[in-house]
């Protein structure tokens, strides 16, 4: 038997949860119909006729009358199995279901014709039982896509391009990037954006997993699905519908579920070699027998029992269904995991490096302090505060850096023109460059820069530099023309949870996670001792850190790299595994990660590796369990005298326990103990 996606239509299992404020209720998550699944149909249908059949049986009706039925209960509840194995054996390969058709239909042969219907009947129930687990996994997190609200208020331009004309009501499939859409009091929201306009509380829990409405206004940004309070918002639309935040939850958690982690494939290849070692076996148990004398009913029985007991549907069902599950849960709670192969990796970690600015900083710097520098105007005088910000945040704004959107937000604040700039080019880990109003303007690391400037005189710059750094803020040298024209000091606050998290991921694996950043060393110092980190690496290139974590590997530890930036991309490719931080994460760290935190909490880190050893403990179980069924039904079957029926009862009943067991994941439950035992650093 395989975990397979089954397909489903769905109906509301409960009514829907109130808000407390006299909301809108939140939508109920669909969940498939039992009798949707075909699986479940042909069970069923095989499951009557044999409960119609048995007692006809027992109590001494014809043969002719209750054989058919019998007969009619074999096609039903073995046709489907039957036929997997078939395609299967057309390609070389021995399927487990086959096996079991075979034995059935071998009972039958020798008169055991209640016997093999059982095992047919118990086979297809399991099977039902797997495909409407799985079916339910798949709609734990397909019922995301429900939140999501079929129309929305769009916002006509009433000629200034600022969406305050008229309203239309338009599909949310519909909206366009830069669309205006008015969020009203007990609405969700349509698509994920940022607020230009008002004030509310928003209950994300659905996405995010916090349990409180958190406050929004201007220029905080939305998710579609999400639940408004009693203020009205103004959103830009910032997604496409197949981009949001949700959608990209349940495209990553299918395919991740399409994906077989090595631990299954090294099962699934065994099995095959296995598979053909049961049947050389079976032969064996026949034959030995009856070239002793055995009586050949007792022979063929005693074979098909064994066939039955000793195949591995409980092994090939032990890694999958642990895995799948805790993709499913982390899904819901906000974490992105792309396939089973991460998420066995991630119990893997010993070693973590993690960036500093967006990871363990809240990525939202401020700039300040603005010293312009004397000489480098365009008049030969030097520029004055407003220009040299002015000039800065024109090069910095195509740029999607945190820094960059500093000295971008910075000008903003102070009423400046921004003006346009051309020949946009970014180098990672070293700055920009763009020309603006005729004349090159570079922005970028002090020690980078410097190296290139014209003025042989940097005395100043580097003076002012050492002064900023020295207070613990990352300097930004301006050049104007080659020439340094003057310093940007920029301080990011650390992120609330970073002391508890690094904490956390050192009790976890053992060591103090190393910090990788291309800030100067003092503000990386600076910082690293507030968290608890002694391994700090800064002034890095992006070629640097992925030195640094191939480094670590060649040393034998299994590295998790933490980063947001396009500067943390090939470091994120490089480790055993990378996770972005996607919210403010660059396009270039999502793609490249491996798992992806949608919400801004970096707590989030260590639960989903204590999540993943709960999945591998899980899959540990289930072989030992599967294991010991197998071992016992078999010695029992070769030792002593194993009815047939209690066989079939034992091997399925293995399969179903192993099923179930691994689907304990999928509970919310499974979470918040994730989380406690991160916390405590007890997860292994």
């Amino acid at each position: 038997m395989s975990l397979t996606p089954a397909s489903a239509s769905t109906v509301t299992d409960r009514p829907a949860r109130a808000a407390t404020t006299g909301r809108e209720p939140v939508t109920p998550r669909r969940r498939t119909r039992v009798f949707a699944l075909p699986e479940v149909r042909w069970a069923t249908a095989a499951l009557v006729l044999f409960l119609v059949a048995l007692p006809l049986q027992l109590f001494g009706a014809p043969a002719w009358f209750w054989g058919p039925l019998y007969a009619v209960a074999y096609v039903t509840g073995g046709w489907e199995p039957a036929w997997a194995g078939l395609r299967a054996l057309r390609e070389k390969t021995l399927d487990v279901d086959l096996l079991m058709i075979v034995a059935a239909i071998g009972a039958a042969a020798i008169g055991q014709v209640m016997d093999g219907a059982l095992l047919i009947v118990i086979f297809a129930t399991s099977g039902a039982l797997e495909a409407l687990a799985t079916a339910r996994t798949a709609d734990s997190v397909r019922g995301l896509l429900d939140l999501a609200p079929a129309t929305a208020t769009r916002l006509l331009a009433d000629g200034g391009g600022g969406g305050d004309g008229a309203e239309e009501t338009v599909a949310t499939e519909d909206l366009a990037v830069g669309d205006t859409i008015l969020i009203r009091p007990g609405e969700r929201v349509g698509a994920d954006g940022r607020v230009l306009d008002g004030a509310s509380e928003v209950d994300q829990a659905t996405i995010t997993g916090e349990p409180l409405p958190v406050p929004k206004q201007t220029g905080d940004e939305v998710f579609a699905g999400t639940l408004n309070g009693t203020g009205a918002l103004r959103v830009k639309v910032e997604r496409d519908a197949s981009d949001s935040v949700i959608a990209r939850i349940v495209a990553m958690v299918e395919e991740a579920s399409e994906t077989k982690a090595p631990t299954q494939l090294f099962i699934e290849k065994v099995e095959q070699r296995y598979s053909v070692g049961i049947v050389l076996a079976t032969l064996a148990v026949f034959a030995v027998p009856l070239g002793f004398g055995a009586n050949l009913t007792d022979s063929l029985l005693r074979a098909m029992t064994f066939m039955i007991v000793a195949s591995p549907c409980a092994v090939v069902l032990a890694t999958m269904p642990p895995l799948l599950s805790a993709i499913a849960n982390a899904g819901r709670h906000g974490v992105l995991v792309k396939s089973a192969v991460v998420m066995e990796r991630l119990g893997q970690i010993d070693a973590v490096a993690l960036d500093k600015t967006g990871t363990l900083t809240e990525g939202t710097p401020r700039v300040t302090d603005v010293r312009p520098l004397t000489g480098t105007g365009p008049a030969g005088h030097g520029l004055t505060e407003d220009e040299l910000l002015s000039l800065a945040a024109a090069a910095e704004h195509p740029s999607e850096h945190p820094l960059a959107r500093a000295v971008v937000e910075a000008a903003r604040e102070r009423g400046l023109g921004i003006p346009d700039a051309t020949d946009f080019t970014s180098a990672p880990g070293i700055g920009v460059t763009a020309v603006v109003d005729g004349r090159k303007v570079a922005v970028g690391a002090p020690a980078r820069l410097l190296e290139d400037t014209t003025d042989p005189d940097t005395a100043g710059v580097g003076a002012i530099v050492g002064e900023l750094e020295e207070g613990g803020r990352t300097a930004v040298v301006v050049l104007y023309d080659g020439v340094p024209a003057g310093v940007l000091g920029i301080a990011d606050r650390l992120r609330p949870d970073a002391a508890a998290t690094v904490a956390s991921l050192t009790a976890l694996t053992g060591t103090a996670p190393t910090l990788l950043t291309g800030d100067n060393p003092r503000a990386a110092a600076r910082l690293a001792a507030e968290v608890g980190i002694t391994d700090v690496r800064a002034g890095l290139l992006p070629q640097d850190k992925v030195t640094a974590v191939r480094e670590q590997e060649a040393a034998g530890r299994k590295v998790l790299v933490v980063g947001d930036g396009v500067n943390d991309a090939p470091a994120l490719a490089a480790a055993h595994t990378g996770i972005a931080l996607g919210r403010a994460g660059s396009d270039l760290a999502l793609e490249t990660a491996d798992a992806v935190i949608v919400r801004d909490e970096l707590t989030t880190v260590p639960t989903v590796i204590a999540l993943s050893r709960m999945a591998r403990r899980l899959v540990v179980q289930n072989l030992i369990i599967a294991g010991l069924f197998i071992s016992g039904l078999v010695i029992w079957d070769l030792a002593g005298h194993l009815p047939l029926p209690l066989g079939v009862l034992g091997h399925e009943g293995s399969t179903v326990i192993v099923g179930l067991n691994g689907l304990r994941l999928l509970r919310d439950t499974a979470w918040h103990r994730a989380t406690n035992l991160s916390a405590d650093g007890n997860s292994r």
